[in-house]
């Protein structure tokens, strides 16, 4: 019922956006990606097949919707191509994609400094996927990054060249960055762009006339509003902004032509890599939730660290994306645990806190507030409607209902398409 519609993690990433976004691609025109890259990780199962997207929108499966990657996205072309194809192989029809022009190119280097950077860190790793993200965006801010309409630039030798001297001088002692073939890589990226022509336009005009023609758009955000570089958990962040405002930076729409947000919640708290993480459970209940919720990621295969619901977090991503409703997903992950606590509040130094704390050094010492209710034994996965939901899963729900004040329109209770309650 609404025209632009933004789909946005609310913790610290993987709380099952892309199966929402699968779900209610099919009623858009457009399905538009706005950042991050080949870090990303979102899985969709659909007749008990797996598709894992990376860098793609996760729209891709609706041959009737477009697909876009806007120029907030990072692009690793190799990585772009292998996706495409996997998905041709599978009878998937992926010609309707188009690229931002202004996207950045992650290049293999960029792979090798992320890596480097992580070593260089020592025992305060951040925990990267190490996709060169982060060195890709650091070139764009230093103005220079190569993007993907330059990749047929005559300029484009000496542009590489300035980049990979810059990165050399960085890793004095790499060899690999050292030895690094720039002819190779100049001609594998020529043919690259002439691969890409078909897909690559100037994709601000093209979404804006699109929106002038009441074409349904889906925004589609990577990561999660935890790992944003501003407002997250930094330094043990992402490298680009996951809240809303990234959205409009990164396609070239107006902030006011947005009239819905949806923020996912997990049923539970997982993050990977380093950082605090105040709900983190260390014993049996939290491994029982990393192997039945398959928490592994599906970019890097680490198991995520996992935790109770945390729902300062939420309130707080809540302030910054202002969500209209929430998808509470995996909540059958919870299924069969005697009693099951949610965090309402932090407390420091004997003190209440008004707010998630900016400062790391509070947050590694915050004393989680719980309240605790009964767990519930049965199967939910078959449930289509609330009515469906034992008395105990509802209260949850309430729980969550009542101390973000937004509603919670869908709930998740399988990994399938259709184990999806849609709230009316």
């Amino acid at each position: 019922e609404h025209q632009v519609v933004l789909v946005l993690g609310a913790q610290w990433g993987d709380e099952g956006k892309g199966k929402l976004i699968d779900i209610l691609g099919g009623h858009f025109d457009l399905c538009c990606r706005f950042n991050g890259g080949s870090n990303a990780g979102h899985t969709i199962v659909i007749n008990g097949k797996k598709y894992a997207f990376h860098l793609l929108p996760s729209g891709m499966l609706h041959k009737n919707t477009t697909c876009v990657l806007g120029n907030g996205v990072v692009i690793n072309v190799e990585s772009l191509f292998f996706e495409l194809q996997s998905l041709k192989q599978d009878g998937i029809d992926a010609t309707n994609l188009k690229i931002s022009d202004r996207a950045q190119v992650v290049f293999d280097f960029h792979k090798l400094v992320d890596e480097l950077s992580e070593e260089e860190l020592g025992d305060s790793k951040i925990g990267t996927t190490k996709q060169g993200i982060g060195p890709s965006l650091a070139d764009k801010i230093n103005r220079k990054g190569i993007r993907i309409g330059d990749l047929k630039s005559p300029s484009l030798r000496s542009r590489l060249e300035v980049l990979l001297k810059q990165h050399q001088k960085r890793f004095p002692g790499a060899k690999a960055l050292l030895d690094y073939d720039i002819d190779g890589a100049l001609k594998k990226y020529q043919e690259y762009a002439t691969l890409l022509e078909p897909y690559v336009i100037d994709t601000v005009p093209f979404i804006n006339e699109a929106y002038a023609q009441k074409k349904k758009i889906l925004l589609e955000g990577a990561n999660a509003a935890m790992l944003d570089i501003d407002f997250g958990t930094y330094p043990y962040v992402t490298s680009s902004t996951t809240t809303i405002a990234g959205a409009f930076a990164g396609l070239g729409l107006s902030p006011q032509k947005l009239n819905y947000a949806i923020g996912i919640v997990k049923a539970y708290t997982t993050r990977v890599g380093g950082g605090p993480f105040p709900t983190e459970l260390f014993d049996q209940i939290g491994e029982r939730i990393q192997r039945i919720g398959h928490e592994v990621g599906t970019t890097t295969g680490r198991p995520r660290r996992c935790g109770w619901l945390d729902l300062v977090v939420v309130k707080y991503t809540n302030a910054l994306n202002g969500y209209n409703a929430l998808n509470v997903t995996k909540i059958d992950v919870l299924t069969g645990l005697e009693k099951i606590r949610i965090c309402v509040d932090y407390r420091h130094n004997g003190k209440t806190l008004n707010s998630f704390p900016s400062n790391l050094d509070v947050l590694v010492e915050v004393e989680p507030v719980y309240i605790e209710i009964d767990g519930w034994n049965e199967d939910i996965s078959k449930a289509k409607k609330l009515e469906d939901l034992p008395a105990n899963c509802l209260k949850y729900i309430r729980v969550i209902e009542e101390h973000i004040k937004v509603p919670i329109r869908w709930i998740g209770v399988g990994s399938a398409r259709d184990e999806m309650i849609e709230v009316l």
